[in-house]
Parts: C-alpha cells; structure tokens; sequence
C-alpha cells in the first residue's frame, strides 16, 4: 500500500452521484495531480482526503492507516487553499507557528521551524507584517510555510494558484515545484488549469463527472490520452477531432483518405469499429506543397509561435506553426502531418483504439 490509498470511493448527494467509484494509490514522495472542469469531483476527492467531507462508500488510507472516518486532525496532513486562510490578527510568523502552538510544540522548536520554512520559501524579512501588509503572491508563501512547518506525511493543494495573476501564477508554481524537489512530501494537488497539471505533476489524474477517465504521467496523459474527453482537454489549443467512417485501406472523412499507420489500421479491424474519431494534435499539422487543401481563416500569432485556423474539406483544424508564418487570411495552403501522429478513438464509446 503506498502513502495514499484511495478505493472505490464514491460519494452520493440523495441520487446524485458526485464521485462513482475512485481507485488511486500514491507512492511515498510522489507528487499527484488531480485534474478536471469544474463540477467533476476533483474538491470533493480532495475534501474527503483531508476529512472535511466522508465517502458514501470505499475507504482512504494514509500510510497504511485507515483515515476514512477520522477526523483532520488526526490525519497528519497538511492543506494549501485557495483563499490562503491567514489570521489577520496575526503576524507572518504567528501564521506559521499557529498549527504548532495547538500541538503544544515547545516554543524554541516553533521558533526553529519558523526560521526553517521561512529560509526556504525567501520571506525572513516578511515575519513581522500581517497579512494585509502581504501581495497575493506573499500570502501564499504564508499559506504554504505554515503547511512546511508540520511536516506531514501528505501535502494537499486547493487551486492554490486561482487568485494569482499570469505572472505569479508561473513564478509560484515553480516555486512549488522547487519546494517539492526539497522536501519530497507527497502532495495531491487540485487544479483545472492543465498546464498546472503538465508541469508540476509526477502523475495526473484527469477527472469527468466524477470518474478518473486517465491517471498517468504528463507524456501518457499527452501521448496516448485513453479518451477523447482526455485528448481534448489536455493541450492547448485542443486536439483537432475529425468525425470519421473506417474504410477498407484506413479512414475516411467526407470522401478525404486519411492517413493511418499499419498497427492502427490492424486496430481498427481488431476493434470491429464504424464510425470513429480521427484527432490531430496542431503541432503534428504543418503548411506544405500538397496535402489537405484549404483556406486560412485566421492566424493568431503568440511570440514564438502562431496558430493558424485552417478551413478544410473535412472541417476546420487549428495547426500551431513555429515562429512567423507568411501565408495570409484567405490564401490558398496545404497542410500535411504524419499518420503516427494521428488518434483514433471509437465514436460511440469516445475511449482509444488501441
């Protein structure tokens, strides 16, 4: 059993089923994400793991010991939320000692842990402010030393990063990046934000109404998602998915031959599947002298890359070129990929054809 046990847990509210049946083990010092658009459990997960909410059913060890009903204080755990919860009364360094001082920690080894996690996350000379003397990135500095101070066996975040701008939103997450290299704690950390589950996550646990569709690393989440939800919502801009009817040599969509590799065209077969799901991820789509003919619609430079709407014979496909592009709105282009780029998946049941 690893630092986190979590099985088959599910969680109802009269018929409604919020979680439907959670199966996740986390090893010692592994940093977890938990991943989704808003309403598809991940909070309730979380929630459940701190002991702020109980399972209908299924249970949730932390180090080989069953939590499923203990109360949070006896889950040596520590919690990052997103609203930072600091005492206003309190100075920076009353903040970080408080959850200690209600453990009856002697004072000089408070002191100690104060100086410690200060050091660590670079706010010493902020120790006698209140928090309404603190920037937003400050106060979740704050919200975090307090939750180092404890040692505990399992760090969880709440969207901690959801009050923060685009610039301390990026500064932030390496630091946390950065402070779980240090400490190696294991972490479960909530987010909808999927390049704060790419880059800070040693697995992912993507999540749709209430049931983990992948749990993965960030190259198997990315690679080989195992549902179009998945493929869609990981990577930005989104996968291109082209409605599609399986044909004797590979796949075809409105009369256009679309190119698939020999195991794919083996799989397909395997799958006795119809109708599928033909996705390009818009990095795999680039301008060329022949290929897919079409209209540029749109072009979106960003700095070190553009993407570029594509209206096709087979819909509309967003490819995202490096650097400048010289073609134009309204010119004539052809787009081509490889066929080991492509992603199939089933059109009825919408998981990989594998």
């Amino acid at each position: 059993m690893g630092a986190l046990s979590i099985r088959n847990v599910r969680k109802s509210f009269g018929s409604t089923d919020i979680l439907k049946g959670i199966d996740i083990e986390v090893e010692a010092g592994e940093f977890l994400i938990l991943v989704g658009p808003s309403g598809c459990g991940k909070s309730t997960l979380l929630n459940m793991i701190a002991g702020l909410d109980t399972p209908t059913a299924g249970t949730i060890h932390i180090a080989d010991r069953d939590v499923t009903y203990a109360l949070p204080k006896d889950r040596d755990i520590a919690m990052v939320f997103q609203s930072y919860a600091l005492y206003p009364n309190m100075n920076v360094a009353q903040n970080i000692s408080f959850g200690l001082e209600m453990r009856n920690v002697p004072k000089a080894q408070r002191d100690e842990a104060v100086q410690r996690v200060a050091r660590m996350l670079q706010i010493e000379h902020l120790l006698g402010r209140k928090p309404g003397q603190l920037s937003g990135g400050q106060r979740q500095r704050v919200a975090m030393g307090r939750a180092l101070a404890r040692n505990p066996k399992l760090f969880l975040f709440d969207e901690p990063l959801s009050n923060l701008d685009a610039k301390l939103r990026v500064e932030m997450r390496a630091e946390i990046k950065l402070l779980h290299q240090r400490t190696r704690t294991t972490t479960v950390y909530v987010t909808h934000d999927q390049v704060e589950a790419m880059t800070l996550g040693d697995r992912i646990a993507v999540m749709r109404d209430g049931i983990v569709q992948q749990l993965g690393t960030p190259d198997d989440i990315y690679s080989r998602p195992a549902t179009r939800f998945v493929a869609e919502f990981i990577g930005s801009p989104a996968m291109n998915m082209v409605g599609s009817q399986v044909a004797a040599n590979g796949v075809m969509a409105k009369g256009i031959e679309l190119a698939v590799t020999a195991a794919q065209r083996d799989a397909l077969k395997a799958a006795n599947a119809e109708q599928v799901t033909y996705g390009l991820r818009p990095e795999s789509l680039a301008f060329a002298e022949a290929g897919l003919p079409g209209s540029v619609t749109m072009l979106e430079p960003t700095g070190p890359e553009t993407y570029a709407l594509v209206d096709t014979p087979v819909g509309t496909l967003t490819a995202r070129v490096p650097g400048k592009v010289h073609q134009r709105v309204g010119e004539n282009v052809f787009l081509r990929w490889s066929p080991n780029d492509a992603h199939l998946f089933d059109a009825t049941s919408e998981r990989r054809v594998a």
